[in-house]
């Protein structure tokens, strides 16, 4: 008697969920069609767009999805070049009388030890983890850089935010 019970339950059961089943891909089909009259119609866009041809350092940060930062957790950061090679250490952020944010970077060419303070766009970097890759200035560029000496620089506190592009290997 109970496996009858049983069974029957179950087949009841099946025959529900069957049915519901059944009148599912209309019910999908027609919200489907609801969303995509919400759309917009996509444009055809050029792989070489005009958005991609701009190789300016802010057009290539904005591409990379820059996430805000305190400074405190940026001062320390090594800085490295595309072999892995750090290049310094972060010892400041400044915003220029231009309102741009730029890393006091200690370059060295013995690993950033007894370095010499070099003012890097902060567009120029991107962050990994626990550490700064320098994609837009090579280390050459680094050795050309002017030293930088504190003046019309305004060092922003380590409480304030930044927004630092992301990087992927």
């Amino acid at each position: 008697m109970r496996q009858f019970l049983l069974v029957s339950v179950s087949l009841s059961a099946l025959l529900a969920v069957s049915s519901t089943l059944h009148a599912a891909p209309r019910d999908y089909a027609f919200v489907l069609a609801k969303q995509l009259q919400a759309v917009p119609a996509a444009r055809n866009v050029d792989v070489k767009g005009d958005a991609n041809d701009d190789d300016s350092f802010e057009a290539k940060y904005k591409r990379r999805y820059p996430q805000p930062a305190t400074v405190g957790h940026l001062i320390g950061l090594p800085v490295l070049d595309d072999n892995d090679v750090t290049l310094g250490r972060v010892e400041k952020v400044v915003r220029t009388p231009e309102g741009k944010i730029e890393l006091i970077v200690s370059y060295s060419k013995w690993f950033g030890w007894l370095g010499r303070p070099v003012a890097v766009p902060l567009e120029a970097v991107v962050i990994l983890a626990r550490q700064l890759d320098s994609v837009d200035m090579q280390p050459d560029e680094y050795a050309a850089a002017p030293t930088w000496t504190p003046g019309k620089d305004t060092v922003l506190a380590e409480s304030d935010v930044v927004r630092v592009a992301l990087g992927r290997r």
